[in-house]
Parts: C-alpha cells; structure tokens; sequence
C-alpha cells in the first residue's frame, strides 16, 4: 500500500501510542505505521481477549496488555481508543503529546492526500444511530453514488482511507467518545438523533454529555448542515451551537416530519414524501427514517432513490434482529441495546410474554425507568454480568430475576422455562466490554448459542 504522504511529513519517525486495542485501536496502529511513525499499543486487558487484534497489528508495533506501563514515557502522539477514558492517559497528554482519536486520524489522513469526501454525513446520538447511519448508507447506494459506511459501526475510518475519494458517499456512525478526541473532524452534514441518559458514569453529567454530542458540529461552517430531533429538549436547547444552518426532523418546518401515513420534507428545493420502511417496526424507526430522509437529501441525495431504499432496507444486525423460531418461542437479538432507553424502545416492541436477558458492564444511569414496562409484559429476567446486583436491586418486586452470570448460562436456562408463544429478548442495557470484546461479539455469540439449541 503506498504511503500518505502529506501525513508522513509530520509522522515520519515520531513516537505513536495507540492505547486501548479494539477494532479501532488495530486499524489505528496499521495506518500510523504505514505512515512513517514508530508505533506502539498498549492494552489492559489480558492478551487473550484481543487475541483477534493483536494479530491485524503491523509487525514492527511494540506491544504490551496487561497493564499501561508505556504511558510512562514520553510521546508526540496519543491515539485513544474509544472506550478509553481521559483519566488513563491525561499525564502523558500533559507532557506534551497530541491526542488524535482514530476518527480523528483517519479524517487528518484523508484530507492531508486531498481525498476528503464533499458528501460526508456523520451521525450521531443516544439511540438508533446505526439504524440511521446504515439506512443512509443503501440510500446513497440506491442513487449510484460509491458509498463507503464505517465508524462505530462495522469498519474504522482508518480502514476505509484508502478506498475514499473525492467522489465517495462516507456515512459515518459517531459516538461521544469518539468525539472527545476529535479536534479538526467536520463533515458536511451531521446529525443528533436523541440525548438521554447514557454513559453517565464516563461524562459525568447530561449537561457535558450533551455537548460532546455537539462537538460533532463545532468545525462546520455556513455551508454545512446540522440535523436535530425537534422531540427531543437537549436538540432544542443546544440548537444555537452549530455554525451551519439547521435542519429539523420531526415537526418543525425547515425538516422532514411523519403525518401518521407518510413521511414528508419540506427541505427547500429537496421536497417530496415517501412511504416508512416495512421492515423497521416502532414509532423509534420512524424518527431514524425521518433523519435518513432529511440527511440523504441535504447530500443531494435524488427522490427515487430515498424511496428504494426505504422501501427495501432490511434492518441492521445486532437490532431487533429476529434470530430463530424454536419450538414456538422468538430469539431476538437486540445486542445494540447498550443503554437503558435503548432496552426501553425495544420492550415496546413486543406485547409479551417476554423473557429478558439483562446485564453486562455497568455504565452509571439507574435501570429503574424500566420498571414501568416490566409488569404484565416480561414474564422473566435473566441476569448476566458485572452489573447484575446493580440491576437486581433497581429491578427487585417487579417480576422473577434469575441470576445467570453468563451469556451461555441464560440461554440454556430460558431453553429449559420459556414456553410457546415467548419471545426471548436479549437487550442488554449494558456495554459489552466485561465479557466480550464488543457488542457484536456479544449478539453473535447469542446467536451461536441458539442456533445450537436441539
């Protein structure tokens, strides 16, 4: 692969950490290397579990997991991964490193060889942003345009570099802590689908939470467009932060609304009005159609080609994703839930009887708005991991809580008490990080286990 030339000017030769090894970690550390730096990781974890990542490493990178003892020296350059908090590496940023996230680095690299995208489209929220970000993805390849999707969803954007160009549709999937290292990152629309109460325990409060939401727009300027939830009190409130202009969807006019049949825009010059996806059930799906609608057209994206794609998307993995229909009772695999209002939209999807897998890496907020669904509609919880206690006393006198520990534990118990007509939910409410490398891991290793039931 060639060299990125215009980055290697600064990187040739200085001193690189990559901490934290995840996908983004390893694709990070690949480019660095490539680009001329001399590279090093760092990873807490027990080598074992990123075994997968330690082998994508370039060979030249030195390494060390189990513990963060190269923090101690002396860096030009820190790369975060995402679920790295500040705390751990805070002193060796103050003497004197720059602190690119791997957003950040592949966004530096693709403009430093001139290939930064004009349709760029960053998306980012509590909830639904891989919905949206995928939907936005088979829109632009429903109008033809070469389509690129990565971030936080599926593929790093350093990953991606070499296949962008000035011509690529690159819809990208944000999240806030991608955005606590991003210092140059603009796209040319960028959306807020929701704020509520998620990853309280690494911002602290939703005041700061919310306006690392909005650092996904403090580098655009007037041409750019900014998209917010017009239902939402964090959109509303934070709206006079984007330099660009600002596009609604919901019901406020500039934007792209639901009348109850169909979903309208009244964007000037990019009007028009389209059926709901069939396959995205709940009033959530509609509010991550409308953002769709409007980013799509905001990139120039044709009427036609919005309506394709709405009326054949087939949902996202990991989503409210049907798994298997054994001896009458539905596996559903909603991996993504990795917050509590996220497992809240997704019990509204489903009557009951219900039996919920619960549990995983605790992330701060209280599991008690869950309560109110419980009753008359989850016949079942089974607990797993690390934030299971937290969950059993929040959740305690409303319905029967089992404590499984694991993934595979609960599966087999709800094989042996879940009868006809249920639908086993795994919908975490918790990160996946205290068991598996990540929430993909956790709903494909949910779908292994069923699939092997008898």
């Amino acid at each position: 692969m060639r060299r990125l030339e215009a980055l290697t000017r600064w990187l040739e030769g200085r001193r690189a950490l990559v901490v934290g090894l995840g996908k983004s970690g390893a694709a990070a550390a690949t480019l660095l290397s490539r680009s001329g730096a001399r590279v090093a990781v760092t990873e807490s974890r027990p080598s074992e579990a990123v075994a997968e990542w330690i082998r994508r490493l370039p060979r030249a990178a030195a390494r060390e997991t189990g513990r963060h003892r190269f923090l101690e020296e002396k860096w030009d350059l820190i790369v975060p991964s995402p679920g790295v908090p500040s705390r751990v590496w805070a002193d060796a940023a103050r003497r004197g490193a720059r602190v690119w996230g791997e957003l950040e680095l592949g966004y530096r690299a693709l403009c430093a060889a001139g290939r930064w995208p004009d349709r760029t489209a960053a998306i980012t929220g509590t909830n639904g942003k891989t919905t949206t970000t995928a939907l936005l993805g088979a829109m632009a390849r429903a109008d033809g345009r070469p389509t690129l999707v990565g971030g936080n969803i599926g593929t790093p954007l350093c990953d991606l570099v070499d296949r962008v160009t000035p011509e690529t549709a690159l819809i990208l999937e944000v999240s806030s802590y991608q955005l606590e290292t991003a210092a140059a990152f603009r796209p040319a629309v960028g959306a807020v689908l929701n704020v509520t109460p998620d990853h309280l325990g690494r911002h602290g409060t939703m005041e700061n939470y919310a306006r690392t939401k909005f650092r996904l727009f403090q580098n655009q300027g007037a041409g750019d467009a900014a998209v917010l939830n017009d239902r939402d009190p964090w959109c509303r409130r934070l709206a006079p932060l984007p330099p660009g202009r600002v596009t609604w969807f919901g019901r406020r006019s500039p934007g792209v609304g639901w009348d109850g049949r169909r979903l309208r825009s009244s964007l000037p010059g990019a009007g028009g009005d389209w059926s709901a996806p069939s396959h995205l059930p709940g009033r959530h799906n509609i509010e991550n159609a409308e953002a769709a609608v409007a980013c799509a057209r905001l990139l120039g994206l044709s009427a036609p080609a919005v309506a394709r794609a709405l009326r054949n998307f087939p949902g996202v993995e990991h989503r409210l994703e049907s798994v298997r229909l054994w001896r009458g009772v539905a596996f559903v695999n909603d991996s993504k839930a990795t917050n509590v209002d996220s497992t809240r939209v997704a019990l509204k999807a489903f009557p009951g009887p219900v039996r919920l897998l619960l549990g995983g890496e605790h992330k701060g907020s209280p599991y008690t708005p869950l309560r109110g669904l419980l009753r008359g509609r989850v016949a079942e919880i089974l607990l797993i991991g690390e934030a299971a206690p937290i969950i059993a006393r929040d959740l305690a006198g409303t319905v029967p809580l089992a404590r499984c520990g694991t993934l595979a534990a609960a599966v087999q118990r709800v094989a042996a008490t879940a009868r006809r007509g249920d639908t086993v939910l795994l919908s975490p409410a918790c990160a996946s990080f205290d068991q598996f490398l990540n929430y993909e891991d956790r709903g494909r290793r949910f779908k292994n286990l069923v699939a092997a039931l008898p």
